[in-house]
């Protein structure tokens, strides 16, 4: 499972990473990926299907992806077209510090936030905000490759912008569009793992309420969600204890307990494989 976890290079002084014009078919693309880095992703053409947090979209030219830290995602690219993309990977704790000191009541991850809280993550541009996000982004590549004195502020005044718009923009009640070849006890069954997650959910139990039979249900789960039912519901646990380390002083046996973790070595274990480091470890950082 480690390979899921998408790693970047370091650079403390410039923690933001773009991919511009990067084109992926079913062969180059990451299985799935769960980072802490923020990640925007702007839709060139071809087509596929996006799976965020327990959703499905469907990819257009002209979408405008807003991916939190801390969220599974996976692009399932159409066989026979190919999604060309752009992303911007950064840290969000970096973009806030380098706020300090303007308007405490303006936050840049406010379109992050809203996209957490509404569980709604697409945006859908006009051709003349397209043309403007694909200038910014062809500015941030020639800052990156040029390196000219000052191309760090550059960059990041750069990302604010894109920020900026994205806060002007998001609108709650973006909703995603059923795909006819999915079916729908998929996205049922996903809901309902993620009302009971920190309850004992069994193959067995969800494969009957889509009345499929346990194979084909764990088939077509993995299928369009990259992960094996039990991955998946760890993965999610994981994520809701990653949010209560950073977020309330509750000790690490009780986060383990609150996230349906049936002993704390279990835990740990688990907090290693699918976050890299232990429960302690990310607390402090």
């Amino acid at each position: 499972m480690n390979a899921m976890r998408k790693q970047f290079a370091a650079d403390d002084t410039l923690p933001v990473e773009l991919a511009l014009h990067s084109t992926k078919n079913l062969q180059a693309e990451l299985p799935d990926h769960l980072h802490d880095w923020h990640e925007i992703i702007y839709v060139h053409g071809g087509a596929g299907s996006f799976f965020i947090n327990h959703t499905f979209y469907e990819m257009q030219p002209g979408d405008l992806y807003l991916i939190p830290g801390n969220t599974i995602h996976k692009t399932l690219p159409h066989p026979d077209e190919p999604l060309t993309s752009s992303v911007v990977f950064f840290s969000g704790q970096f973009v806030q510090a380098s706020s300090i000191g303007m308007d405490a009541s303006y936050s840049f991850l406010q379109c992050f936030d809203t996209a957490r809280t509404s569980r709604s993550y697409k945006l859908e541009l006009l051709s003349d905000e397209r043309l403007r996000l694909e200038a910014v982004f062809n500015d941030m590549q020639g800052e990156m490759t040029a390196k000219q004195p000052g191309y760090k502020q550059a960059i990041l005044l750069l990302l604010k912008s894109i920020l900026l718009h994205a806060n002007r923009k998001i609108n709650p009640g973006n909703r995603w569009t059923p795909h006819a070849s999915r079916p729908a006890w998929l996205q049922n069954a996903l809901n309902e793992i993620e009302t009971r997650l920190l309850q004992t959910i069994s193959l067995t139990e969800l494969a009957s309420h889509a009345s499929v039979s346990p194979s084909y249900f764990s088939r077509i789960f993995k299928q369009h969600t990259g992960l094996g039912l039990t991955e998946y519901i760890i993965t999610k646990r994981i994520m809701h204890a990653k949010e209560l380390l950073t977020e309330t002083d509750s000790t690490v046996a009780e986060i383990a307990a609150a996230c349906g973790f049936e002993s704390l070595p279990h835990f740990y274990r688990m907090f290693k494989k699918f976050a890299g480091l232990t429960p302690a470890h990310y607390k402090r950082t």
